[in-house]
Parts: C-alpha cells; structure tokens; sequence
C-alpha cells in the first residue's frame, strides 16, 4: 500500500498546487496528511518529472497554468487514443514520458497516477544503469526498508538488476553484504563519480518472489486466500504467481511456496485480515 498511498497524495499535490491561491508546505502537508519534509520530497520528484513549481514572496507554491492549457483541448478519447499510439509505436524513445505529459495536461482526463510513478522509476533505473555501466558507486537516496522499517540513505555498489528490474542487486561496504533493493522504494539515486573497490565481493544470486536475498533461514509458505487476496498477491508479487493454485470445488486459492523472508508476506496478510489464512503444519 505505501506505493498507492505516494501515488495518491502526489496527485493531490498536483491538483492543490493548480488551484489558487497558492499554499505553503505545512498547509499542503496538512491536507494530504503528510510531513512538510516528505511534501519537499515529492517537490523533488515534480520537479523531475516537468512541473513548473513557483514559489512568491511569502514561501507559498503553486504549479501556473501553462500556455497550452489555454489552446487546443484533448477530450478524453482523444488522449486515450494518442497514448495508445505513443506506447505502441515510440515504447523506448527518449521523449516518449515528456509527451505522455503534455497530452495529460493538455487534456480533459486527469493525470494517470501509474505513469507518474512509472515516470520516476524509469529515471531511478536509467541513473542505476549508468552506474553499472561505469562500474560506479552511487547513493540511494531515503531508501524506504521494508525489513528495518526505516528510510535512510544507502552507499552501495549496484552490479545488476534482476530480470523484471523491480530490484537492484548491490553490495553495501557498511554491512559488508550483497543485497537486494527494491527499486519501487528508492527516492533517488545520486552519482558518486567514484569506481568500485568492492568488485570481488560482487556476488549474483537469485532473490525470492518477494525480492530478499538468501539468508541462513528457509521459511515455508502455506496459506490460504480468498479471490480478493489472490488478485492483490498476483498483482503486487508476481513471482507468486507459480506457487498460487485453486482450490478444488471452492472460490479459494492455496499459496504454498518457500521464502528467504517473511517480512513481506506477513506485511501482506496484515493488510488481507480475514481474506488471506495461514495454514499450520
């Protein structure tokens, strides 16, 4: 749910910041139900994204009506129609999110929450890349831990991605350990312009369907879950998707698989309550 909270209270942001007059941080912060730290955060990710944010004379923000909001209007088929086009014949050019935008603000649809999302992580991905190409050190900025519950930098060595790219294998030199980070949780990446020193420590190992890496613990999975907690789990953890069967002469599912962590999973089942049950052996 983190993620769909961010997506929420950006787009909030975005249409609060459009409506005079314009607001300070606390007010924002205040109406999306948010720190005035992580209200800056997401000031960093508009930012990135094209927004024109402005701030007057008494530290108040707002995002100004652009030109062309004041031209040529989009109905909502018509966008609908142009985003089809732009994904299916220019899926990996360079200008493909820039004019995504444009055709949402140019429009009479509202923006579309996953591609803002989807947005950011591509440029999270790009920077990561580089750094890999070059064999690069690099920051990962208020990493969000699933495991520690605690958003802190991180100074690693990213080596690889895992082959969906929903997570990074990196070597961390404080712990001295190889480790998975999951790409959806880094607010940004910054580049230290300084080479590797760790490389012979750089290990590849293949992480578990909720993205944590091998540990000294196996622990076995089996539960039990209604319609509404497989489609969540399908969605959200795809890799589950082998494990999941159908219960025979029922409208349940069975999930019964190995993990190198229960911190997602039980995360998951707290948030499922009578929708998902754990089977004792």
């Amino acid at each position: 749910m983190l993620n769909q909270h961010k997506i929420l209270r950006v787009l909030q942001l975005i249409s609060l910041l459009k409506q005079e007059p314009a607001k300070s941080i606390h007010q924002l912060g205040a109406i999306i139900d948010t720190t005035d730290r992580t209200v800056y955060r997401y000031f960093d990710l508009l930012r990135e994204l094209g927004f024109d944010l402005q701030r007057d004379s008494f530290n108040r923000y707002s995002i100004p009506a652009s030109n062309d909001e004041g031209g040529v209007k989009f109905t909502n088929e018509e966008s609908e129609l142009i985003r089809k086009m732009v994904l299916s014949f220019a899926k990996n050019h360079p200008l493909k999110d820039s004019i995504l935008k444009k055709i949402y603000l140019s429009s009479e649809s509202t923006l579309v929450s996953s591609h803002l999302l989807k947005a950011h992580l591509g440029r999270i991905i790009e920077l990561l890349s580089e750094a890999i190409a070059k064999r690069g050190q690099v920051v990962l900025k208020n990493y969000h831990s699933l495991n520690s519950q605690k958003i802190s930098d991180r100074y690693i060595e990213p080596f690889a991605f895992t082959d969906n790219y929903r997570t990074l294998m990196a070597y961390e030199a404080t712990s001295g350990q190889n480790k998975y980070y999951n790409i959806e949780r880094i607010t940004n990446v910054e580049l230290l312009g300084v080479s590797w020193i760790h490389e012979d420590k750089h290990m590849v190992t293949k992480p578990d369907a909720f993205g944590f890496g091998p540990t000294d613990t196996i622990y076995p999975l089996h539960f039990e879950l209604s319609l509404k907690a497989y489609l969540l789990l399908k969605e959200e953890y795809p890799l589950c998707v082998p494990h999941l069967t159908k219960i025979a002469n029922s409208e349940r599912y069975e999930l019964k698989m190995s993990a190198n962590s229960r911190v997602a999973i039980d995360r998951f089942v707290r948030g499922m309550g009578e929708e998902m049950n754990e089977i004792k052996a």
